[in-house]
């Protein structure tokens, strides 16, 4: 049974830190998908980061440049690092595992319930 368990969300001034950690259990496709989605109140989910098994990875604009996906195998732990947070960045962050296709297209599969991140001005 696929896990997916969030941590490292919390409140921050805007221009701070955070790193969030997914920690995966039970995930045994080779060929996979690993995204950071968000959500905020009345707005639609996100994908934020996707990093694939090939270790090649994919940003939203809104993030580029301020936002890491990284992964440490070893620990089977999915991470984002973000910095330079801003307010706009405040929502519930989830992550998803899924199958990559070779065509780009992510099926996912698996669900965290999310950590929330809170940016003030």
């Amino acid at each position: 049974q696929v896990q997916l368990v969030e941590s490292g969300g919390g409140s921050v001034q805007s221009g701070g830190s955070l790193r969030l950690s997914c920690a995966v259990s039970g995930y045994t496709y080779s060929n996979y998908c690993m995204t950071w989605f968000r959500q905020a109140p009345g707005k639609e989910r996100e994908g934020v980061a996707t990093i694939d098994s090939d270790g090649s990875t994919t940003y939203a604009d809104s993030v580029r440049g301020r936002f890491t996906i990284s992964q440490d195998n070893a620990k089977h732990t999915l991470y984002l690092r973000m910095n330079s947070l801003k307010p706009e960045d405040t929502a519930m962050y989830y992550c998803a595992a899924g199958v990559s296709y070779s065509d780009g297209y992510c099926d996912f599969t698996d669900w965290g319930q999310g950590t929330q991140v809170t940016v003030s001005s």
